[in-house]
């Protein structure tokens, strides 16, 4: 493994340790805690810390992404998770159909004071502001693909029946597994500063070839040959590459991919 990609994904800093005390003091006030997980990262895209502070509320799983993961791989997980008694709903943020379903599922919670607050929790880039941007029908919260773009705690305000909490992102302070480190950078949930991209892609390339059998992913060099990604001499711009790379892969320009399958985890 990497040197910087092992430091980046045990990479823990001060916002963050922050963020856990604020989501602590905050949790009181919610109704309902809604976890936000990328679809292609199911195993390694949630966080047990996050488990342990919402085990006294409502608690509701959400999968996001969902265009970007392989459909039958995602149903597996939905099925995973209602046999473990889990209530869990995939969505693509820009799909009316399941924001309307995630909207008429919080609308219908009955609390004392008329309205429900509803804490969203997930770790970097796992896709929250998306969810209340697309709940709130306007760009509310700030969204982007990579990770740390959320910093603060923030309300917004659905209808009379309903407030979203946004909060930071906040990754497990240490990751065991190079798969999971790898696959986690690879779906922007580490900062890209924080790890080698070319070593990523590689990796998620050399896995698609011989766990997926997918021959139609490019490697990282002739993905780079093929966009004239090329430095004097012919050699390829390993670090412009790997972006855009990095950002083909984000964009599904792959395919549909999931990256982890219930039977494997």
């Amino acid at each position: 493994m990497n040197e910087d990609l092992q430091r980046a994904v045990q990479w823990f800093p001060g916002h963050m340790v922050r963020t856990m005390r604020l989501l602590g003091e905050r949790i009181a006030l919610v109704d309902v805690v809604i976890d936000a997980i990328d679809a292609r990262v199911i195993a390694s895209g949630g966080n047990p810390m996050l488990d342990e502070l919402a085990a006294k509320r409502q608690r509701i799983t959400v999968f996001t992404r969902n265009d970007l993961a392989d459909p039958n791989v995602t149903a597996a997980w939905l099925e995973r998770f209602r046999e473990q008694g889990r209530s869990a709903y995939a969505i693509d943020a820009r799909d009316k159909r399941g924001i309307t379903l995630l909207a008429d599922l919080l609308n219908a919670i009955a609390t004392p004071r008329g309205t429900a607050r509803v804490m969203i929790v997930g770790i970097p880039n796992a896709g929250k502001s998306s969810i209340i941007n697309a709940l709130v029908k306007r760009t509310a919260a700030r969204a982007e693909n990579r990770a740390g773009v959320t910093r603060s705690l923030q309300w917004f305000r659905v209808n009379p029946k309903l407030e979203l909490l946004d909060t930071p992102g906040v990754l497990v302070p240490k990751i065991t597994t190079p798969q999971a480190q790898w696959k986690l950078a690879l779906v922007g949930a580490v900062p890209r500063e924080r790890y080698d991209p070319f070593e990523v892609c590689m990796r998620f390339a050399e896995w698609c070839a011989t766990t997926l059998g997918r021959s139609d992913v490019p490697d990282v060099e002739t993905f780079a040959r093929a966009r004239g990604l090329l430095r004097k001499g012919g050699h390829i711009d390993e670090h412009n590459a790997a972006l855009a790379y990095l950002t083909a892969f984000n964009e599904g320009t792959f395919g549909a991919i999931s990256l982890e399958h219930p039977l494997h985890a």
